[in-house]
């Protein structure tokens, strides 16, 4: 996966992320909008098949960059946590 910066100010940020699809992206924007400093997240591809997505937020409070972090930060730790309640239920 690549990320690319497409535009950035202070207060919002776009960025084409590369060679993911909606698996990723969903959990990702449901954190982001979940976030009470986040304003406004969304996604969109350009075509259904072809091409990048490109992830846009917009920030109340803070920067862009540490909500797109925190949510991150977020799907990673629900991710680990179905990870643990599968092995475990597997190894049960």
């Amino acid at each position: 996966m690549d990320i690319n910066l497409i535009e950035k100010d202070k207060k919002s940020m776009e960025i084409e992320i590369v060679g993911e699809d909606a698996t990723l992206l969903n959990p990702l924007l449901e954190a982001l909008l979940a976030d009470p400093k986040v304003e406004f997240a969304t996604y969109r591809k350009e075509h259904p098949i072809m091409g990048n997505h490109n992830l846009t937020i917009r920030v109340k409070d803070g920067k862009p960059q540490t909500a797109l972090k925190r949510a991150a930060k977020t799907v990673e730790k629900e991710f680990q946590e179905a990870q643990e309640l599968l092995e475990k239920m597997l190894n049960a």
